[in-house]
């Protein structure tokens, strides 16, 4: 019996590093599977609670290669693992503080209000049930929030308060809450390693950036990425475009005359570079990732003697919650465009409907804004939209969009950037009219 408890799982075997194929040896399997896990760490103030439920998954995963089974406890165990850090969290939040929660009300009285210290969650959860209260404010200066102590109050409670970010994280955390359910209430499933890994990683980013550290590289919360100098040409004909590092400019040769524009861009060969580089517009967010244009157009010469005069240096951007404005003119929704470069446009090019909107990328916003003006149910005007990963912070002319897009934070002073593209965003701009 101990023997066969000790024996790798065959099924277990199959997955390598290249994926599903022939079956490794357990050792090599068990050293691989490790292999997976092994950058998975939390942070030093994280909750002792959370960190132990973590590191008991760890543990398990590590075993799934003599019992294949292991995999899809962690899975499952792994979700319903979010309301618990998110408990442990509040708890750490308020520390001993004291917080308003209010009961329903009835005939348009507001309900009566109550004020509960939070020493420990249990003992706040049990509080909250004897008063019957279903709203939170920490104090008097907020607006209360609907607020049941579940998972999916915890989780609109860590948003308010800015724990946790990013418009499609917010419209992936109904699937969150819809997979929590179906995991306490659900039939026998199996998961693979692959699930196993994916939802372990992904709870050390939602854990870690709960107090307050995003994760390198990360899928869901990643830390604020480097922009680089880079330089995006094109030849006459738009036939080749290229991008490379600006500063190595100087010692290249076109076989071809090209046309460069300089940007701080995200841009890592072999690492983290912006899928959507090649589509750049100096006056619109077409990017993945937010790009800065810096100079052009003009040649490789010209572009390097720039260069060698100013200097440049890299950068770190963050694109969860930026805030883009997109314009509704003449039954035409535009390319979103940064608030800056929205501030600096000639006067006639500010006419229209305006919207600013808060997304994770920034065709994000003209996806939402096309539903808006075509009048696509479900899409909310104001506030998030349950359709698309979006948030509608205002409507209406330059001023109102602008000023609503400085209270979130984004830069507002006026930038004036020539109107060029690269062919490739030349194209997007005019397959998106």
């Amino acid at each position: 019996m101990l023997e066969e408890l000790q024996a790798a799982d065959e099924r277990a075997l199959a997955f390598n590093p290249l994926g599903l194929g022939g079956r490794m040896r357990p050792e090599d399997a068990a050293d691989f599977q490790q292999r997976v896990i092994a950058g998975l760490e939390l942070s030093e103030d994280v909750a002792e609670r959370t960190r132990q439920k973590f590191e008991q998954l760890r543990t398990a995963y590590s075993h799934g290669v003599l019992c294949y089974e292991l995999y899809t406890m962690v899975a499952d165990q792994a979700r319903l693992t979010l309301e618990q850090a998110l408990r442990d969290r509040f708890a750490a939040y308020y520390d001993n503080a004291t917080v308003e929660v209010r009961e329903r009300g009835r005939r348009n009285r507001p309900g009566r209000v109550h004020q509960i210290t939070v020493r420990s969650y249990g003992d706040f959860f049990e509080q909250l049930q004897t008063t019957k209260a279903v709203e939170l404010r920490s104090n008097s200066s907020q607006p209360w929030l609907d607020f049941n102590g579940m998972l999916n109050g915890l989780l609109a409670w860590a948003r308010r308060e800015g724990l946790i970010c990013g418009q499609r994280n917010r419209h992936s955390e109904r699937a969150l809450k819809a997979l929590r359910n179906i995991v306490a209430h659900g039939e026998y499933h199996l998961e693979t390693p692959v699930e196993a890994a994916r939802e372990l990683s992904d709870l050390a980013e939602f854990i870690n950036h709960l107090w307050g550290h995003p994760t390198p590289g990360g899928r869901l919360y990643p830390a604020p990425l480097r922009r680089d100098v880079v330089a995006i040409g094109w030849s006459q004909d738009g036939a080749q475009t290229v991008a490379g590092y600006a500063d190595q400019l100087a010692d290249a040769h076109d076989e071809e005359k090209f046309t460069y524009v300089l940007v701080r861009a995200v841009f890592c060969p072999g690492g983290v570079t912006d899928p959507d580089l090649l589509d750049f517009d100096a006056r619109r967010a077409t990017t993945a990732f937010p790009a800065q244009y810096l100079w052009g157009p003009g040649t490789r010469e010209e572009a390097a003697a720039w260069m060698s005069e100013h200097q440049p240096e890299p950068d770190l951007c963050s694109h969860l919650d930026q805030v883009v404005l997109v314009r509704n003119h003449d039954d035409k929704v535009d390319l979103p465009i940064y608030p800056a470069v929205a501030a600096g446009l000639p006067a006639p090019e500010q006419r229209g409907t305006w919207y600013a909107v808060r997304v994770d990328r920034g065709l994000d916003a003209f996806t939402h804004a096309r539903a808006l003006a075509g009048d696509a149910a479900g899409h909310a005007s104001t506030g998030e939209c349950r359709k698309c990963p979006a948030e509608t912070l205002a409507v209406g002319n330059m001023t109102t969009v602008l000023e609503a897009a400085r209270s979130a934070g984004a830069d507002t002073a006026p930038c004036s950037v020539p109107d060029v593209r690269t062919p490739f965003a030349d194209w997007l701009s005019g397959v998106t009219s």
